[in-house]
């Protein structure tokens, strides 16, 4: 493809995806009280209210989280255009690979979201309240509260591309099953590690909770480093029992 046409591509590409954001954005800002209602379970389902500083803070929140979810609903369509510009620079395997690669990405990133949001999170957040005890009412801002929890589950989505990203290393062979099988134990220190980065209570129990979900996508990531390497192995020894 010339350059020029590819950056007209690659300008096309970013226009179709702002658009889509923006217009999903719209669509969830329509139902945007409900969706605030949903996002606020965690703590309203503790008997606790939220409440706003500002005139025009319960304005920009519901914004700012339409934005998010938008982003998150356009997310198909923002890979589709990434698969446009990418695919014509491949080849026949690369391309079923890379598409391959695209939708296991989302299901992954969306997955792991969702469970740090109905699992990890919601039990932090229970923890965490019941420390104010009956002589505090605790003050939460409704837009620090939707800040907090946007940190919170995306880096989960990103964890859980774990899997993922060890295949593709595998198939490079970057990284090896045995490799992975001797660093069992620095993965469990890591994960103990980022699961007291990323948990919002100081407790051992909901770190252990993080924590646990995250050493099992590393063994996940094992196993599939292994069947990547019996696949290597079964092709190399087809290549010499049939050379031609």
């Amino acid at each position: 493809m010339p350059f020029l046409k590819y950056l007209g591509e690659f300008r096309r590409a970013i226009i179709v995806c702002l658009v889509s954001t923006v217009a999903m954005a719209v669509v969830v800002y329509v139902f945007s009280d409900y969706v605030l209602q949903k996002a606020l379970e965690p703590v309203t389902n503790q008997g606790y209210d939220l409440v706003v500083l500002g005139v025009t803070e319960a304005l920009i929140t519901k914004l700012k989280l339409s934005l998010f979810l938008g982003f998150l609903a356009a997310l198909p369509i923002i890979l589709w255009q990434v698969a446009l510009v990418v695919l014509p620079a491949l080849r026949g395997k690369e391309k079923r690979y890379f598409k391959a690669f695209l939708v296991l990405s989302f299901f992954l990133f969306i997955g792991g979201m969702a469970f740090a949001f109905f699992g990890v999170y919601r039990i932090g957040v229970a923890f965490l309240l019941r420390f104010a005890g009956p002589e505090l009412i605790p003050m939460l801002t409704v837009s620090k509260y939707i800040s907090f929890t946007i940190r919170f589950v995306v880096p989960f989505g990103l964890i859980f591309e774990l899997p993922l990203v060890v295949y593709f290393l595998s198939k490079l062979g970057i990284v090896t099953y045995t490799g992975l099988l001797k660093a069992r134990k620095y993965a469990l220190l890591g994960s103990l590690v980022v699961a007291a980065v990323l948990t919002p209570t100081p407790d051992i129990f909901t770190c252990a909770v993080m924590a646990g979900p995250i050493y099992l996508l590393y063994e996940i990531s094992v196993t599939v480093a292994k069947f990547v390497e019996r696949g290597k192995a079964r092709a190399t020894r087809a290549a010499v029992l049939n050379p031609h």
